[in-house]
């Protein structure tokens, strides 16, 4: 925290000390001089156990005179090997969307550790080297997107004085997957020091092999998904044609396999709701192969919600759409406010006087559309066939073209039957919807005259909506 006379880096790029106005060349000395530092420092606060999170131009310090390097601003550092990023609105994602890795999203399936960093130092490098950030865009799902599935145009090709090496350094920093970056600071420095070892010799830098040095002290197991390449494409279709049904579908009706039948069921091209169920023992990997749906829903801005029923919660009704619901509000109100206007003109002109009977499901929807005139008491029926009916109102509302929805229901083997009877109700409803409905169980614990499994046959006997059950 002592004040050694330091800028941030971010200011210092745009100083003649630099030398933005002068050629490329006079600075890529100050550059990998810049670069090893920070490298240093980084691999220091690895064997602190620290993951920075927020590695940018801001948050590095420089003596203009010494060349010294810090790094600073640690608020929002991690102290665990790893941690799981929930997906969250990206304008309150900690960190900065710009120099955000994928994982730090929070919609790569994906857990995050030291190697996120090593994502920011590539972008950071990137500006400095080009003068400008690998994507540029004032929407925040876009930049998401681009991080996600975009490749950043080559430094080289901005700036044809960047050495290529040094092109390939920068690029393999940005790798989308942590695997393929480097895996340690070590790493990386010591391919730089080579760097600025040739270009102090010579004058150039010639291609060399890069992470010759670049062992990891620890084990780490790959996140990548093996062995599910046709569930996870499944998944994909299915989210493919629910976001633009007309452009994903074929000329001639779709057939599936619906559970327990060997009787395929056609699936007309109008369709926009679709159920998949994954079926499998205990953590063999069912989530994991549903969570890969998180890259196209960025892609077409559309939402991903997720609720999980108790086996020891059975009591309570809807447990796990109350608890996707929950969230989904929450995550609405960190939107801009000009866009919580427009959900609650939205909301409030579908359900009507009648929004507090769903308030009194899912009391954050109140935070949203404000205070609602009571409703008149109903008898039992008469007061679910209100809310079912309100409740599909109020899902058609987020569930748009515009903005597709996926709802992720896990652990169906202890759904309630009101649970199991909205599922149901929902899949009959498919004009003007973009809905997909994700639901995972245990097979191992349901027999043919479970409840789960005699919905599904209900679902069958609809015979006009996409329906497909795979295994794991």
């Amino acid at each position: 925290m002592e004040d050694f006379g330091g800028i941030s880096l971010a200011e210092y790029i745009t100083n003649d000390a630099f030398g933005v106005q002068g050629k490329f060349t006079n600075r890529l000395a100050i550059f990998l001089q810049i670069a090893i530092q920070i490298c240093s420092t980084l691999e220091t606060i690895y064997h602190s156990g620290i993951i920075h999170k927020d590695i940018k131009p801001q948050n590095i310090i420089i003596n203009p005179t010494t060349k010294e390097i810090k790094l600073i601003d640690f608020s929002i550092s991690s102290l665990l090997p790893k941690e799981n990023q929930e997906i969250k609105n990206p304008n309150i994602l900690e960190g900065t969307l710009a120099y955000m890795s994928p994982e730090q999203t929070g919609r790569m399936n994906r857990g995050i550790d030291y190697r996120t960093d090593f994502y920011s130092l590539g972008v950071t490098f990137y500006e400095l080297l080009t003068g400008q950030l690998p994507f540029q865009s004032k929407e925040p799902m876009e930049l998401v997107h681009c991080h996600i599935a975009r490749q950043p145009m080559p430094p080289i090709a901005l700036n044809p004085a960047i050495p290529p090496v040094l092109n390939d350094i920068v690029l393999k920093l940005m790798a989308k997957t942590a695997e393929a970056r480097y895996q340690t600071a070590f790493g990386i420095k010591h391919d730089l020091e080579k760097c600025l070892k040739e270009y102090s010799d010579r004058g150039t830098i010639q291609l060399f092999e890069l992470g010759s040095r670049d062992i990891s002290e620890c084990f780490v197991i790959p996140e990548k998904l093996y062995g599910r390449e046709s569930e996870v494409s499944s998944l994909l279709a299915a989210f493919g044609r629910v976001a633009c049904p007309q452009e994903n579908r074929p000329a001639a009706d779709l057939e599936v396999s619906s559970p327990n039948s060997r009787e395929p069921h056609k699936i007309p091209r109008t369709a926009t709701t679709e159920i998949m169920l994954v079926a499998g023992f205990s953590g063999i990997g069912k989530t994991a192969a549903i969570n890969e749906v998180h890259k196209p829903i960025v892609q077409q801005r559309g939402y991903f919600i997720k609720g999980k029923f108790d086996q020891f919660r059975r009591d309570i009704p809807l447990g796990a759409w109350v608890q996707a619901l929950q969230s989904f509000m929450r995550q609405l109100l960190t939107e801009s406010a000009a866009r919580v206007q427009q959900w609650q003109a939205q909301i409030l002109s579908a359900l009507g006087d009648n929004a507090q009977v769903i308030i009194d499901v899912i009391p954050e929807l109140e935070l949203l559309i404000g205070k609602q005139p009571v409703v008149p008491e109903l008898e039992p029926n008469p007061a679910r066939n209100r809310f079912n009916l309100l409740f599909k109102k109020f899902l058609r509302v987020f569930a748009t073209k515009n903005h597709p929805l996926v709802i992720f229901l896990d652990d169906l083997q202890w759904a309630d039957s009101g649970s199991l009877k909205l599922m149901q109700l929902l899949v009959g409803e498919s004009e003007g919807q973009h809905l997909l409905l994700i639901g995972a169980y245990r097979d191992n614990e349901v027999s043919e005259v479970h409840p789960l499994m005699l919905t599904l046959s209900e679902i069958r006997k609809l015979g006009d909506y996409s329906r497909a059950t795979f295994n794991i």
